[in-house]
């Protein structure tokens, strides 16, 4: 029988329930059946919206870039933002990934006035004269770390990133740690499958 779950997964957490020295992993989130796994990955030094199920046919459905799937994340980012900086974002960043060089898709990126998230465990360094800005970025595509090589690539390091929602699935009203179980049919629903 499948199942299917979401979970906010905390900063610093691996996406995997293998261990691997002493880092906390999603078996520690609760008990799942053995043949559950991560849809996707988040960096351990990322948090925010993973799914995990049995399905393996999700997968595909889900991960494949043509089909198009947003994932919308809430970046904080260190400086103040330029507009050029985001007009790059959106139109496509130059990057390595897996040793070879990739052109980001379109993308969605606009500043947002910091959103109301769950402190964070530790917290994100403070230096007083500074600035910060969060930004939300829309991607359809999910290469490794790509959020943080695209920040970095325009002049603006992520300084903490939360992956909120994937399509109409979202961390809304969730903490890190929390699980919530779907049925099928409002999963794929939410995920626009």
């Amino acid at each position: 029988m499948f199942q299917y779950f979401a979970v906010y997964k905390p900063f610093g957490m691996l996406s995997q329930f293998s261990k691997e020295g002493d880092r906390t992993t999603l078996a520690e989130l609760g008990d799942f059946k053995n043949d559950v796994y991560p849809v996707g990955r988040l960096d351990a030094d990322s948090e925010g919206l993973l799914i995990l199920t049995n399905d393996k046919s999700l997968n595909s459905r889900l991960l494949t870039p043509e089909n198009g799937h947003t994932r919308r994340y809430l970046v904080q980012v260190d400086g103040s933002i330029s507009g050029e900086a985001l007009r790059k974002l959106k139109t496509g960043i130059r990057f390595r990934s897996k040793g070879k060089e990739y052109q980001s898709r379109l993308a969605h990126a606009h500043v947002i006035e910091e959103p109301i998230l769950p402190e964070r465990t530790p917290p994100v360094r403070f230096r007083k004269h500074i600035p910060t800005s969060w930004i939300e970025l829309g991607l359809n595509e999910g290469k490794n770390r790509q959020v943080r090589k695209m920040t970095a690539a325009v002049g603006f390091p992520t300084l903490r990133l939360v992956r909120y929602s994937i399509e109409n699935l979202t961390i809304e009203s969730m903490l890190p740690g929390d699980i919530k179980k779907f049925t099928k049919t409002d999963l794929l629903r939410l995920l626009n499958l």
